[in-house]
This record gives C-alpha cells, sequence and structure tokens, in this order.
C-alpha cells in the first residue's frame, strides 16, 4: 500500500540548512514563458514538417492538448505539494516508492544525458563561427560556466534563464509578427502566398501525419522544469498556479503558431525547410538578411538554456531522491542552499556522455539515446496515474490545496492517459521508435524493481 504520508521536509543537514528560496517571480514567470521554447522547436521540427506537410500543424495541436493536460495534471499537484521532486515525490506518494525511484531516477539519466547532447549542439554551432577551434574545448567550456552557475546560488540559474528565456521569447515573437504581416501583405517587400502552400494538406496521407505526430510530442520536453523550480521560490504555490494556467496560450503562440505561420509561407517540400531549418527557411523566403547566422544565435541560446536548465533539474531531482531515502547520502548534502554534490554528479555524468559521443560513437552512445528516448512519455504516465490517485485523497484530507484543478476530472485524465497509450502503439508500429520504447521501457522495468528492493532493505534496517 503507498503511503499518503510521505513527507517534502528534507532531512535535517549538519548545518540546519535546507534548500534556498532564491528564485523570485519573474525568474519563475520567464522560466516557465521560455521553457516551451527548446531547441527541438527551431531545429528538430524540420523533419515533421517534411513528413506531414501543412498537417503538422495538426500533428502539434493534437501533441500539445496532451501537454496542456499532464502539465494541468502536474500544476494541481504541485500547487498542493510543492517539492523540488515534482512528479516523483507525487509518483512516490501516490503510487509508492518505486515508482518514484524509477520515475526520478530514469528522468535525471534523461536530462543528464541531454546535458550531454546540447553541450554538443552548442560547440557545433560556434564550431562553425570559429572553424579551426576544437570541439571539445567548447563543451568544457560550456560544461564549466553552467555547473560553476549551479554551484554557487539558485539565483544564478535563475538570472541565466531569465535572460536565455527573454531572448528566445523575443526572437520567437519577432518571427510571429514578420510572419503573419507577410502572410496578410503589409510587410513592404514581400507578397502574400495565401493559401497557395496549404493545398497539399497531408502529403503523405495518415502515415505523414502520424510521424509528425510523434516529432512533435517530444518537441515539449522540458515544460516540467517549471513545477521543479517553484520549490525553491518565494511564492512556490502562486508561481505552479500561474505558470500553469498560461500554459495553454504559451503552447498555442509558440508552437502551433509558429508552425502555421512557417507552412504557411514555406513550402512544405522545400529542402530548406529540412537543411536549414523551418524559421531560418521562412527568414530566408522573406528576405530577411543575415536570417541563417541569426538562427544560428537564437539556436545557442535555446540549447545553452536547456544546458543550464537540465543541470539544475537534474540536481534537483537526485536531491529530492536521496532526501526521500532513495539513493546515496552524499547528495543530499547541502552547502549555502544547493545540493553541490548533485550537481557536480550530474554534471560529470553529462561529459561522460559527451565522451561516450566521442570513444563510442556506433554503439554504446546510441544504446543510451535510445534508452532515453521515451522517458518523457513514462513520467507522463505516473503523473496522469498520480493525479488519478491523489486528487480524492486531497479533496478529503486537504481542500483547500487544490489551488489548481485538473479540468473535468476524471474524464481529461483518462482522454490523457489513452492518448499516451495510443502514442505507445504509434511508437512500436514504427521501426525508428519501437527500439526507443523497448529500451525505455527496459530501463524503467529494471528501475521498478531496483526502487522496490532498496525499499525492502531500507525497510529492514
Amino acid at each position: 500500500m503507498p503511503s499518503s504520508t510521505t513527507t517534502e521536509t528534507p532531512p535535517q543537514q549538519q548545518d540546519g540548512a535546507s534548500l534556498s528560496h532564491g528564485l523570485k517571480q519573474r525568474h519563475l514567470s520567464m522560466i516557465a514563458l521560455g521553457g516551451v521554447i527548446g531547441a527541438g522547436l527551431f531545429v528538430g521540427s524540420g523533419a515533421g514538417i517534411a513528413a506531414a506537410g501543412p498537417s503538422i500543424v495538426i500533428a502539434y495541436t493534437l501533441s500539445g492538448l496532451l501537454v496542456m493536460l499532464v502539465m494541468r495534471m502536474l500544476g494541481e499537484m504541485s500547487a498542493a505539494h510543492p517539492s523540488s521532486g515534482s512528479f516523483s515525490a507525487h509518483a512516490e506518494r501516490a503510487i509508492g516508492p518505486w515508482a518514484g525511484f524509477a520515475a526520478g531516477w530514469s528522468f535525471w539519466v534523461l536530462l543528464c544525458t541531454a546535458v550531454g547532447l546540447e553541450g554538443i549542439g552548442a560547440a557545433n554551432i560556434v564550431q562553425g563561427w570559429l572553424p579551426g577551434t576544437p570541439q571539445w574545448m567548447w563543451v568544457a567550456l560550456f560544461m564549466v560556466v553552467f555547473c560553476g552557475a549551479n554551484l554557487a546560488a539558485v539565483k544564478n540559474f535563475g538570472e541565466f534563464e531569465f535572460w536565455f528565456a527573454a531572448l528566445k521569447v523575443g526572437a520567437i515573437s519577432l518571427f510571429l509578427v514578420l510572419g503573419v504581416l507577410a502572410i496578410a501583405g503589409v510587410l513592404p517587400g514581400t507578397h502574400s502566398p495565401g493559401a497557395s502552400n496549404l493545398s497539399d494538406f497531408m502529403p503523405h496521407g495518415n502515415q505523414g501525419l502520424l510521424v509528425g505526430l510523434l516529432a512533435s510530442v517530444f518537441a515539449y520536453g522540458g515544460l516540467e522544469t517549471v513545477t521543479i523550480a517553484a520549490a525553491e521560490s518565494e511564492n512556490p504555490v502562486k508561481g505552479v498556479a500561474s505558470a500553469v494556467r498560461t500554459a495553454m496560450w504559451r503552447i498555442a503562440l509558440f508552437y502551433i503558431g509558429s508552425m502555421a505561420v512557417v507552412v504557411t509561407l514555406v513550402p512544405w517540400n522545400s529542402k530548406e525547410v529540412v537543411e536549414k531549418g523551418p524559421y531560418v527557411a521562412a527568414l530566408d523566403h522573406l528576405g530577411i538578411p543575415g536570417a541563417g547566422r541569426l538562427m544560428d544565435v537564437v539556436v545557442l541560446v535555446a540549447l545553452l538554456s536547456a544546458m543550464n536548465a537540465n543541470i539544475y533539474g537534474s540536481s534537483r531531482i537526485a536531491y529530492s531522491l536521496v532526501e526521500r531515502g532513495q539513493g546515496p547520502k552524499a547528495l543530499v548534502k547541502l552547502s549555502g542552499g544547493v545540493p553541490r554534490i548533485a550537481v557536480l554528479t550530474s554534471c560529470f555524468f553529462g561529459f561522460v556522455c559527451v565522451l561516450l559521443s566521442y570513444w563510442r560513437p556506433n554503439d554504446v552512445f546510441p544504446w543510451l539515446l535510445n534508452m532515453i528516448g521515451a522517458v518523457i512519455l513514462v513520467v507522463w504516465i505516473f503523473i496522469a496515474v498520480s493525479q488519478l490517485l491523489l486528487r480524492r485523497r486531497i479533496e478529503r484530507e486537504a481542500p483547500g490545496r487544490l489551488v489548481v484543478r485538473m479540468w473535468a476530472f476524471p474524464w481529461l485524465t483518462w482522454v490523457a492517459l489513452a492518448g499516451m497509450v495510443a502514442i505507445f502503439v504509434l511508437m512500436a508500429r514504427e521501426p525508428d521508435t519501437r527500439v526507443q520504447l523497448f529500451s525505455t521501457g527496459g530501463m524503467t522495468l529494471f528501475l521498478a524493481v531496483v526502487g522496490y528492493l532498496w525499499q525492502r532493505a531500507r525497510a529492514r534496517r
């Protein structure tokens, strides 16, 4: 039986320390606003457009609706019980320690691996600007900068993310304004394409739409960070509630809106959409000088922002797991309100991933990428199941904590779960994603067993 008494109160440190509350409301607001704008939106969306054509807008709308439901569920639980463990702590409270262990550590592996991937991607961009400089040097520099920032104080993470998010939001907003003006035919030097690029709406039929749907689902990763960061803000409940309530328009504007602008302006089968990225292709079409270099800067900022956020998120997830007795005690040590050993451990694992990409690019590294391929979907399922179980308990024990409520509970929660199962079925049908599905499933099962045995051994002590 899962316990309903799980607490998020940190164990007493030797120096009486606890996680600081150094994030201000402006930090949390901008993290929520910019957190939806990842590098995958600028780069990875090109492959989705090539597969789905203009129907990529439908794909992003469907996956966006699913993400809105997931964020609403997570927001309900996080506002009621703010925790740096976020969904991992909720899964432990609702389902049992093994669920919190599996959800938390699988997400930790995902974030640490992503840190390495983002470092490599950012280094490739800078290397293109400065040919002849070694890639490893830039990766090492980025790792040192963001590891150092996260070691110093949580407000440093907040400041980096505030300005990174401001730049991303500014760039995508400018793109949307220029695109809408061009579509309306009022942007000087351009003519409106009308609906000419939308006539072949589903060029590859349902199969292309399904491929685009899978591509769009994974572009939304990273939205969970705001609920992790909220635990260290001045007002966690207010921060979570605000972020969740604005999630709908943020997703609609930045993802669905920008996809609609791109496929209206540029033919879906244009080579530039895949080779240069959809946003560069659209800006080139508008005759914006230096569009490629401008978007390189934006993508670099998006990569560095994600790198910074993932170092933060992985260290806090690890800290929360260990404070709940689900990991090595050394990671729970705090200094100045920061879990510095957890930060260093997460950075070290991320750097190991970078080394694997150099040393074993043909076997070990692809295996690692497949293992984390569907983690975000596993996390979403834990969120939905946890919310189903916790909602009645919160209503019964502390109804005043329900500051955020899931819409049409429990029906929309079941709809979201059905959507996740459908995506798993689609992944099993596609050869490329089938391997990811099975690898992630194997890792999750392994962690669930380890979590169960860990808890059994801890109970005997």
